[in-house]
């Protein structure tokens, strides 16, 4: 009778989720650095909550006794009680200050980075996990708060290296349509939020899409029917003039606005938050270029209550087709003066601006804006002599010193494997001390970039063997230096 195979688990990813290489975590990790540069400088102070929450706490996501796992992913204690992994940072903050209230110097201003779950059918370029990279104030009523988000956000864009023109940050409030609804007679809640939904698909489905959302419905592609708004043909004509208010300058769009609110005060409170916003802006330097006024921002999520606002990449990448890379929103946020109150019972102002870090990373990735260039390059020391690692390590240690990430070679393999390595991890240099270097008081650096580059141009193996003109042989005491030229040369910073 034959032993029983051993069990062997299948080596799988699950849906939804994703390995990061090193490029790409590197370019995330520079965002993020970049980001949390400028919101030290503007005075907000990092904080970093539990993955896990009480799923009570998630608000709008909390799964119901039916569905536990609806929208999040939770699991059940010991003691019974629903713990979910956390859907944003935004809920946590808001537990965090319930929970922290009387300790806090109010306004209390915090940033996060860090994963985030969501327990939503994947597909292209939606996980069920990935990084965000908030900033929040809490604490501060006026308009004057929404305003130095929206340029916090502006800095953010420039910190990164994108240059006005090629990011825009568009703002509207909340309460202009919901004025906009009251003049038509539709602003109870489901119909609103049939409105708002419809309204924040204007990007994706164009006019026509929405136009049957704030109808009668649409069914999409696939077959699947939306159930629209019921607004009749006055009333959508209407909503559709309010998401064509947008374009010229601050004020140009307020006074295209005014007379869609009627005499709504929630309208008129709209707007008068956008006035000030528009002064502020002005005050600090961030003209109509880096931030407009469109009403066709609603932001998806239930909870914001006031000003809204996107930053939208204008920039444009071409992919290897030469077809035009569209980004589009990167990040966003607003104002969400209800979220505390669930804990606490009394009114708490709060206002915040986040980036997928992911989608924002790649895009500056495409551009050129954050990768090679950000990263600090890598030099291998080649293991000539098996019986001097010792040696070899202190070359890496002393490339470290001189600000390189460097490694000496700790595999196995002869020289041609050793440069073939460098060359998959890569490295923009080799560095070798052999026999005949050691003996002579010499190092030998290759360009490992450079030589890639000729290797493509030169047809002739006997000239390259003769010239190597990708190499070079220097004296022991200026070897460092050296690389710091190459690496210069490749382009990179040292």
């Amino acid at each position: 009778m034959s032993a029983k195979k051993p069990f062997r688990p299948k080596a799988r990813r699950p849906r939804g989720f994703e390995d990061r290489s090193g490029s790409v975590l590197r370019a995330e990790r520079h965002l993020i650095e970049t980001a949390s540069r400028v919101y030290d400088d503007w005075g907000f102070e990092p904080l970093q909550t539990p993955a896990f929450e009480f799923a009570d706490a998630l608000g709008k996501f909390l799964p119901d006794e039916e569905r536990p796992n609806e929208g999040v992913f939770a699991l059940e204690d010991d003691d019974g009680q629903w713990l979910s992994l956390r859907y944003d940072h935004t809920a946590p903050l808001a537990r965090f200050v319930a929970e922290n209230f009387q300790d806090l110097n109010k306004p209390y201003r915090r940033y996060q980075a860090g994963d985030v779950w969501r327990n939503e059918k994947p597909g292209p370029g939606r996980f069920r996990q990935f990084v965000q990279c908030d900033a929040d104030t809490v604490g501060a009523p006026g308009p004057a708060a929404d305003a130095e988000m929206i340029a916090l956000a502006a800095e953010v864009m420039r910190a990164v290296g994108l240059d006005d023109g090629e990011y825009l940050i568009r703002v509207n409030d909340r309460r202009i349509l919901d004025g906009v609804l009251e003049t038509i007679g539709a602003a109870e809640p489901e119909r609103r939020m049939r409105v708002l939904r419809a309204a924040d698909k204007l990007d994706r489905l164009g006019r026509d899409g929405v136009c049957d959302l704030l109808g009668a419905g649409r069914k999409d592609e696939s077959g699947d029917f939306t159930e629209g708004a019921g607004l009749d043909t006055k009333g959508i004509e209407t909503i559709l003039a309010f998401l064509d208010s947008g374009g010229g300058s601050r004020g140009e769009v307020v006074g295209r606005l005014e007379p869609l609110v009627g005499q709504s005060q929630a309208g008129r409170l709209g707007l008068a938050a956008l006035g000030e916003i528009d002064a502020v802006l002005s005050a600090i330097g961030v003209g109509d270029g880096r931030a407009v006024f469109d009403p066709s921002v609603v932001r998806g999520l239930g909870y914001y209550t006031g000003p809204v606002y996107e930053a939208e990449l204008l920039a444009t990448a071409h992919y290897d087709d030469g077809k035009p890379i569209q980004f589009g929103s990167v990040g966003g946020g607003g104002r969400y003066d209800d979220l505390v109150s669930r804990f606490t019972g009394q009114a708490v102002p709060a206002t915040g601006f986040s980036f997928g870090v992911s989608r924002f990373a790649a895009a500056l990735s495409a551009l050129g804006r954050v990768g090679a260039g950000q990263e600090r390059p890598l030099v291998i020391v080649i293991a000539a002599e098996k019986d001097r690692s010792a040696h070899y390590l202190a070359m890496a240690a002393e490339l470290r010193a001189a600000g390189f990430r460097a490694e000496a070679f700790a595999g196995g393999g002869n020289m041609g494997k050793q440069m073939k390595y460098a060359d998959r991890r890569g490295a923009v240099a080799a560095v070798i001390v052999g026999s005949d270097e050691r003996e002579q008081g010499l190092v030998t650096i290759k360009d490992l970039k450079l030589g890639a580059r000729l290797a493509a141009e030169i047809s002739d193996n006997r000239e390259w063997r003769e010239e190597q003109p990708a190499q070079i042989t220097v004296a022991s005491d200026a070897w460092v230096e050296a690389v710091r030229i190459v690496a210069r040369r490749d382009g990179n910073s040292v």
